[in-house]
């Protein structure tokens, strides 16, 4: 298996490309990582380095791909953050040429715009290009529960609220939706959920709520979700097994008293997820 990963990149910490690559690597995936930024750490320390890579720069590596033939082993392209509307076309225009060459392969989007507690933090025309031109295209997205309200003007808070805007996102496009960090009022303390539906039908996932804010968490659930997706077709195992790792990825990170996921340290809980959690399926 092969994925094109198109995402930023961080030399110190876990976000983007630098959380997707090794959980990917460590399931046996072929990884192409193509980066749209390399900065010394994640932008939530305030202060950071580096560059914000030009769109024909990206373009550019990804064409340097192409000319090697590999678009044809590619059975994914993932994307996360969208610095800009220049690199969305970039990124869409990649998928496009990918599909060419394997008509099976898919677009697997994380539509990253915030959260419940932040608000919208991307700049007010990346949502546009998300609703309008992006999730169009994807077959498979991974929002948030807020970025799935935000998605489909809805906010949705029951799992019947949460279902009803999985369809509406579902007819912009995306055959295939994980929506994390549901959240619902009737949900039991302490606990936060993730739901999978597709054509074949809906599943939750109920964790622990662990007391902490791990920047690249997303990342990697998009990542690991994706992989085993494609591996296995079966998306209540797919959502089992990322559940599972996510949550051990979390715990140790935890337990170090880290600020950055503790990826390396929950290697083999990515590799061998202790499938730990019930999937309930939803209908």
């Amino acid at each position: 298996m092969s994925i094109l990963s198109i995402q930023s990149s961080v030399a110190y910490g876990h976000v983007g490309n630098s959380a997707a690559v090794f959980p990917l690597q460590r399931l046996g995936v072929e990884v192409w990582p193509v980066h749209t930024v390399h900065f010394s750490n994640h932008t939530g320390y305030g202060q950071w380095r580096g560059p914000l890579l030009a769109a024909e720069d990206v373009r550019a590596v990804i064409q340097g791909v192409e000319e090697r033939g590999a678009f044809e082993d590619v059975q994914a392209v993932l994307s996360g953050y969208q610095g800009g509307e220049d690199i969305g076309d970039v990124i869409l225009d990649a998928v496009a040429r990918v599909k060419e060459a394997n008509p099976g392969a898919i677009y697997a989007c994380d539509p990253v715009m915030g959260n419940a507690k932040s608000g919208c933090f991307v700049h007010p025309a990346i949502p546009v290009l998300l609703r309008e031109r992006v999730v169009p295209a994807a077959d498979l997205i991974t929002p948030n529960q807020f970025e799935l309200g935000y998605l489909t003007g809805t906010e949705p808070r029951t799992v019947e609220q949460t279902l009803e805007s999985v369809e509406l996102a579902r007819q912009l496009g995306p055959s295939k939706v994980l929506v994390t960090s549901v959240e619902r009022p009737d949900a039991p303390e302490g606990t936060i959920e993730m739901v999978a539906v597709t054509d074949d039908g809906a599943w939750m996932v109920q964790t622990p709520r662990l007391p902490m804010k791990a920047n690249g968490s997303g990342d990697v659930t998009a990542a690991l979700f994706t992989a085993h997706l494609l591996e296995t077709g079966d998306p209540s195992l797919s959502l089992a097994r990322t559940a599972s790792s996510v949550f051990d990825l979390l715990q140790t990170t935890l337990d170090s008293g880290r600020r950055e996921l503790q990826l390396v340290q929950s290697q083999e809980a990515i590799a061998s997820p202790r499938m730990q959690f019930d999937v309930i399926p939803l209908r």
